[in-house]
């Protein structure tokens, strides 16, 4: 029997971000989601390394890879309809839910547990909701380094989105010490020409 789960995965290339704004470099789904799992990766790594936590950093790089895998189904839909009010958040969560149920479908039996684990997060296990709260700063911060490469380019389409990301980004530093290091650490080089990144 065939199964269309990788071959559905496969195209989240074709799923274009930011499609309402005018870009200067336009973004796929796919290169978004590897620039979220990369960075959902260093922030686990950060807070075992320096904060003594016990987060599962390959999970989390998991997680980010397939954490937008629903818009193979529903699309990518702008942030301020996504979250225009209550109502409307609960309810597109309730079809992003479905989307994945969908996907996973498309599934063996057998496999499908090892799926369900990395598109739903275990809601008894505290770290586990940590690592969905760090794989979601990733996400922001992927959000913010798109605002940075476009407004950098000149592009003041994105001077709105980038103010809104920057104020969400700064709460989370707050709370979160893994995204503040990141953001002091590592953001500022996105800012940077090629010869200045490769200064010894």
């Amino acid at each position: 029997m065939e199964y269309n789960f990788f071959a559905l995965i496969s195209r989240m290339k074709y799923i274009d971000r930011w499609a309402l704004m005018r870009n200067s470099r336009e973004e796929n789904l796919c290169e978004h989601c590897l620039e979220v799992s990369m960075i959902a990766h260093a922030l686990a790594v950060i807070g075992n390394v320096r904060y003594g936590k016990s987060l599962n950093a390959e999970r989390a790089a998991l997680i980010g890879l397939y954490h937008d895998a629903s818009e193979i189904i529903t699309g990518d839909m702008p942030t301020p309809v996504k979250y225009y009010n209550n109502k409307l958040k609960t309810a597109f969560k309730d079809v992003e839910d479905i989307a994945c149920h969908t996907l996973i479908d498309k599934l063996p039996d057998d496999l499908k547990p090892s799926y369900e684990n990395i598109f739903f997060k275990d809601e008894n296990n505290e770290n586990d909701i940590y690592l969905w709260k760090l794989v979601k700063a990733a996400d922001k911060l992927s959000a913010l380094i798109k605002c940075m490469e476009e407004t950098g380019s000149g592009n003041t389409e994105f001077s709105s989105a980038m103010s809104t990301i920057l104020a969400s980004v700064s709460q989370m530093s707050e709370v979160y010490p893994e995204v503040n290091d990141f953001v002091c650490q590592f953001i500022p080089s996105y800012g940077k020409t090629l010869d200045e990144l490769q200064e010894i």
